[in-house]
């Protein structure tokens, strides 16, 4: 008996389960503590939540809950990132009008990056790691707000 290879088919058709998307919207969870997860769970709608993950503050976490949020060295910025990595007027995040928010650099010296790539200005996703200076802060949005009917 002799086993002869069975060449694919090319005109036949295959198909495939659908994608399972719901792990999708976990993974920026994945490696967070119980409590990094409870605190970004509770946020109320059109906010986010900065995790700080290396740097100085490891562990700390910033509201973002204005239109623009100021990061820098200067006493006065909205969150305070005391480190000469950091320049005193380093970046801006702002609340966009469809949600969500974007980070912008603020002309700063060693640059603001995104997943690693220097940026002057990128819309955020749930997950994305913002450098500023030696710190790396992972973004987590809040629920979306309801659409005005």
């Amino acid at each position: 008996m002799s086993s002869t290879p069975i060449e694919p088919d090319p005109t036949s058709t295959q198909t495939f389960g659908a994608i399972d998307v719901s792990m999708e919207s976990a993974a920026p969870l994945l490696g967070l503590s119980q409590q990094d997860r409870a605190a970004i769970a509770a946020l109320p709608a059109g906010t986010a939540l900065l995790l700080v993950q290396q740097g100085p503050t490891t562990g700390a976490r910033f509201l973002l809950d204005s239109a623009e949020t100021t990061v820098g060295r200067h006493p006065r910025a909205d969150i305070f990132l005391d480190d000469v990595t950091v320049s005193r007027k380093h970046a801006i995040f702002a609340a966009l009008p469809e949600g969500g928010f974007a980070v912008r650099d603020s002309g700063s010296l060693n640059g603001t990056y995104v997943n690693r790539e220097r940026v002057e200005q990128a819309a955020l996703r749930p997950g994305d790691e913002v450098q500023i200076g030696k710190y790396r802060m992972t973004y987590h949005p809040g629920p979306l707000q309801a659409a005005s009917r």
